[in-house]
């Protein structure tokens, strides 16, 4: 039976989880799997003043969650059917994703275990190992090739020896262990998000602020063009509108006599195009430059020697 003293530790750790609730507004459902004492005490440290972790039994959690549904806070219920297999809950009031890049920065790594999954592809590579001559034996079982070069094991290839998603097996974690090779990592993974009442997946933290500016700048466009195919008119399709009915307006203009003051500079180039011609050097100066003239060109040609041919007039 559970002494007295690990009951009143169990109440108090429930009302602390009711305080917790009660005090912050945000939190991560986080999965705490293969993340030992030692390292939550690290991830702890470095969130400390940010963000707090809470570990504890999911039927206690669930229960405390239940009472405080009871007491008005309905919108706790989407966090208490989450709350299965091995999950902590980490309790913020901070920006989300600096709080999120925090715990997925706490990472120890690890060596591979027997009968775990392999969270990503094993390579072994090629070079010395430092393995004694007689470990030949238990690279060949595992299809390792191999050579001895000075009193050492030497690995001739790269090999690939897990694949991500397979089952490490023994001989594999072995050899990695020998090798003094951890290929893994863990710490806590976020799997969902809370945010005073709305549950989200943690892909939507990396949404920045200008992905949303572009969604609804597309969504408007589209709105535009419905608009317009459909004769409905709408906030987003007015402007639209007001410039094609404009283009009516001087289109009319220019075909008739009738006129408005923004048609008159159409109305003039139409009736006298060489009048608006005169800017056209100016432009050209402006972006070219002072070019010579033609005239000026056969000047300076005559002025050259050019082999004798300025002897002759210009008349022969």
């Amino acid at each position: 039976m559970a002494t007295k003293k690990s009951k009143d530790r169990k109440y108090q750790l429930a009302d602390e989880l009711k305080q917790h609730f009660k005090d912050y507004t945000k939190l991560f459902l986080v999965d705490a799997d293969n993340v030992g004492s030692n390292q939550l005490h690290q991830i702890r440290a470095a969130l400390r003043g940010k963000a707090l972790v809470y570990c504890g039994k999911n039927t206690q959690m669930r229960r405390v969650i239940r009472e405080l549904e009871d007491e008005g806070m309905k919108q706790l219920e989407k966090i208490r059917l989450s709350l299965k297999l091995n999950l902590a809950i980490v309790f913020t009031n901070e920006d989300l994703p600096s709080i999120r890049d925090l715990i997925l920065d706490n990472k120890v790594a690890a060596p591979a275990r027997a009968g775990s999954l392999a969270q990503c592809d094993v390579i072994v590579p090629a070079g010395v190992t430092g393995m004694e001559p007689t470990m030949t034996s238990f690279l060949q079982a595992l299809n390792i090739p191999s050579k001895i070069t000075k009193g050492s094991i030497e690995i001739l290839n790269n090999v690939d020896l897990i694949k991500e998603g397979d089952k490490c097996e023994a001989s594999q974690c072995a050899l990695l262990e020998k090798l003094d090779i951890k290929p893994f990592s863990y710490g806590l993974k976020v799997r969902v998000v809370y945010d005073d009442g709305s549950m989200y997946d943690p892909a939507v933290l990396d949404i920045t602020d200008a992905d949303i500016l572009a969604g609804f700048a597309t969504g408007i466009k589209n709105i535009a063009a419905i608009s317009m195919e459909t004769g409905i008119p709408t906030v987003a399709s007015v402007p639209y509108s007001i410039l094609l009915a404009f283009k009516n307006l001087l289109a009319i203009a220019a075909e008739t006599d009738y006129t408005f003051p923004q048609a008159e500079a159409i109305k003039a180039y139409i009736a006298d195009p060489s009048a608006f011609a005169a800017a056209a050097p100016a432009c050209e100066d402006i972006l070219f430059g002072d070019a010579p003239k033609e005239e000026e060109k056969k000047e300076e040609s005559s002025e050259d020697d050019g082999g004798g041919m300025g002897c002759f007039d210009e008349d022969y």
